[in-house]
Formats: C-alpha cells, sequence, structure tokens
C-alpha cells in the first residue's frame, strides 16, 4: 500500500472529513500538474472547476461538495493516472498521490452514507446474473434486441437501452472445462508445469471460447490447466458501487481457493485484464492477508505468463496447420496497460508473423460505467478516438484482450474483434477453441 491514506484497512479510511481534506490536497497537486488532463472527465472538469472560480484564486479548497461527488463519480478507475502519475509511491508524504484509490476511498463513503443508488449494486452480482442468463441463453440473447425489454432493462438497472451488449453462451465455460480436462496436452514438448484458471465472469458466462483458446494454446506448449472449485466474480463490480464490504467478501472466497493452488505449486492465469489486475493489486490491500500477498505475486495475465515461459523455452511456432493474419491492430486496454507488464499480447501474436500495429486509448467502459444511460455520451466521446483508429484500420483483424472493450469496438465499429489467444488458437488450427459461439 503506498500510503494509510488510502488503505481501507486504516482507521478513518471511511471518515468524510478525512477523505474530503486528502481531496483537496490531492486536487491542489493534480491541478498544479496537470499531466493527467487528457485521460478522463473527472480531470478536466476538475481543472476547469478550479480555473473558473470567481475570485481566479486557483485553490481547490473552494470547491463544493457537490463538485467533489462530480469528480468522483465522472472517475472510471481507468487507473492510467496512476501510471503516468509523477507523485505515486517512492515520493515524500507530501506528495504522494493514488486518484484512483482516492475515488474508490470516496465511492466507500459515499455507499456507507446510501448516496449509491440500487442499480450499481444490482449489476454487480455478476454470478447470479451469468448462472441465470447462460440457463436460458438462447431467449436471453434474442430479448435484448427487443426494444421494449432494453426499456425495461434500462428503467431497472440503468444499462443504456441502445448500447450493444455481450450474449451469454449456452454451455458455460466451467461445465465445457470439466468435460474435457486434460485431454489434448501436448506430448511432443516438455511438460511446464500446471497453471490454475482464473477465468473471470466474462469467460465463465459469456465468451468460454477465450478459455477454450487459452486451454487449447497452453496445452499445445505443454501447460496443464486445472480449474479450481469454489471461484466466484472477482468483486471489481462492488468496488465500482463502493461496498468494501462486498467486495472483500469475494475477495475471500477466491484468495482461498487460489492460494491453496499456488500452494500446490501451481501459477494463477488471468484472460480479462481488469481482474487480473484486481487480484494482483486490490486482493492484498483490500484483504491484507499473507495469503492475499501470495496468490497476487503468482498471478499473471495469460499473454504474459506465455511469454515469460517463452523466454525460459521457445513456443511451438509451427503454425503450418492453422490459419494466420498478415497484419493485426491490438487495442492495448486500459487495465492492460495499468498492470505495466508491456505489450505481451502483441507480443505473442507477432510469434505468428504477423504484424501488429497498437492502438493505446480507452473505449471507456469500466465494468458498466461507459453502459449507464447517464453516461453514455460521456464515454463515446471519451471512446470517438478510439473507435475513429479502429475504423480506419485496414489490418486483417482487430484484436483486444478486454471482452467488453471488443463489445464496444463491435457496437461502435461492426468490427468484431478476437482475444489474442484466439488468435494463437487458430493459428495452430485449434478450431474448436477459436471459434465464436452464436
Amino acid at each position: 500500500m503506498s500510503t494509510s491514506l488510502y488503505d481501507p484497512l486504516a482507521a478513518g479510511y471511511n471518515d468524510p472529513a478525512a477523505a474530503r481534506v486528502e481531496r483537496d490536497r490531492t486536487f491542489q497537486i493534480c491541478s498544479d500538474c496537470r499531466v493527467c488532463v487528457r485521460f478522463c472527465p473527472s480531470f478536466k472538469d476538475l481543472f476547469r472547476m478550479i480555473d473558473d472560480y470567481e475570485d481566479g484564486a486557483h485553490d481547490a479548497k473552494v470547491l463544493t461538495d457537490a463538485q467533489h461527488t462530480q469528480v468522483v463519480d465522472e472517475c472510471y478507475q481507468c487507473k492510467l493516472c496512476y501510471v503516468v502519475c509523477p507523485y505515486t509511491p517512492g515520493q515524500e508524504q507530501v506528495w504522494v498521490i493514488d486518484f484512483p484509490r482516492l475515488m474508490l476511498r470516496s465511492l466507500a463513503i459515499e455507499e456507507r452514507e446510501g448516496k449509491i443508488g440500487m442499480n450499481a449494486k444490482l449489476l454487480a452480482r455478476t454470478d447470479i446474473q451469468g448462472l441465470v442468463a447462460t440457463t436460458f441463453a438462447p431467449v436471453v440473447n434474442r430479448t435484448n434486441n427487443v426494444k421494449f425489454v432494453r426499456t425495461l432493462i434500462e428503467k431497472t438497472t440503468g444499462i443504456a437501452r441502445d448500447r450493444l451488449l455481450p450474449t451469454y453462451a449456452r454451455v458455460r465455460f466451467s461445465k465445457w472445462f470439466r468435460t474435457r480436462a486434460g485431454r489434448g496436452l501436448a506430448e511432443t514438448l516438455p511438460a511446464r508445469g500446471t497453471v490454475a484458471l482464473f477465468p473471470t465472469c466474462l469467460v465463465e458466462y459469456q465468451n468460454p471460447e477465450i478459455g477454450k483458446a487459452l486451454v487449447g494454446v497452453y496445452e499445445r506448449n505443454g501447460i496443464a490447466c486445472d480449474l479450481p472449485d469454489g471461484q466466484v466474480c472477482c468483486g471489481m463490480p462492488w468496488l465500482d458501487a463502493g461496498d468494501v464490504k462486498k467486495f472483500a467478501e469475494h475477495a475471500r472466497k477466491n484468495v482461498a481457493v487460489l492460494a491453496e493452488a499456488v500452494k500446490a505449486g501451481h501459477d494463477i492465469v488471468v484472460p480479462q485484464p481488469t481482474c487480473g489486475y484486481v487480484v494482483k493489486n486490490e486482493y492484498p490491500d483490500f484483504l491484507g492477508t499473507d495469503d492475499a500477498r501470495l496468490v497476487a505475486e503468482h498471478t499473471y495475465d495469460s499473454s504474459e505468463y506465455l511469454m515469460l515461459a517463452h523466454k525460459k523455452a521457445p513456443l511451438d511456432t509451427d503454425f503450418s496447420g492453422g490459419s494466420t493474419y498478415e497484419t493485426i491492430t491490438w487495442q492495448a486496454a486500459c487495465h492492460y496497460r495499468a498492470q505495466m507488464i508491456g505489450p505481451k499480447s502483441s507480443d505473442l501474436m507477432k510469434l505468428t508473423g504477423a504484424k501488429v500495429t497498437m492502438i493505446e486509448r480507452c473505449s471507456a467502459i469500466d465494468g458498466t460505467w461507459g453502459l449507464r444511460a447517464e453516461n453514455v455520451e460521456m464515454a463515446k466521446k471519451i471512446a470517438k478516438p478510439l473507435m475513429e483508429a479502429i475504423v480506419k484500420s485496414d489490418a486483417d483483424l482487430i484484436a483486444g484482450d478486454c471482452h467488453l472493450s471488443n463489445t464496444a469496438i463491435k457496437e461502435a465499429t461492426g468490427k468484431t474483434p478476437s482475444h489474442p489467444l484466439q488468435v494463437l488458437a487458430r493459428a495452430y488450427g485449434l478450431d474448436d477453441a477459436a471459434s465464436e459461439h452464436e
């Protein structure tokens, strides 16, 4: 943890007055620096409100509580301001800044004061939604395009009626995995051990093909895959709703399961960047346990893990039996960049012989933030540079690690991105693992 100012386990974390003092301090330093003005509405509006104050004092302390709330609500936790901030940990306490953590602290206080709507908490129940939706997947997927149904969804959940939603799979990833676990493990390459999969809600319920591609590619390279029982949603939607207690409940359940896997000698592999970021960075701080730190230290993005394995012993680069692409445009999603692991997915796809062009632009989705009706116009404005770049791209394929971001790209451009592991699966000729579900 960078400082006790952002430590959810510290005394005073939920003190509104102390949080206000810290926001005043942070807002002033941010206003004097302004390196993050390009990132999100929080900074743009913060600086505008300070600059527009009638006496020209340029003092963050003049902002009203309502203006503070606006800044908090407009932060969608992309984490990129932390990546580029010159005042992150390592500085003296008087300067150290963690803007995303401060916004999470402020949301937690709002939640305790009853200021967070029920919509956010309803949307945070991803496992319940997923279990129900996959059970009735054909009906759910069809009705998601019916106007009156979407109007009802907007009224009950806040999700805008005109936004494209991810579809649900008929067969959940875990069910598929249990029926075929162990089959297909490469026998022609030296065994590289076993990894434990943390597939995430997006893979479990909405796009199991990403998980299938992961298993196929890993097994092709001599890496066995295990799927520990008892996993739940990473909990990030609860943090977005300011409910630290619920988030910690999810974190404890996952850490209990994943710590056992690590102690058995397995690393944890995550195919979705937001969930990987949460396990690596949020679990240790919000739980403060040795097991949470152990799990975080052994958690890897799925492409990151493969490229590390490639350094130790080259991966299989025989793609003669599959389909490859000459050119790929890859969106480096925000939470992928926030992990500060480098462009490992790009490096992985380059092994197939593709020329990969990277776009470092935000889709402004962040869970459900960019899907909610009150944020749609702002989100689309933020995402416009990304979508324009995708439209202009003449690459053979669009790729991206984040399934929600990929859905937003499909909505705005009509182009359907693939996960980097699906690119590898196709190159190996693992057609079943690379296909899209209906």
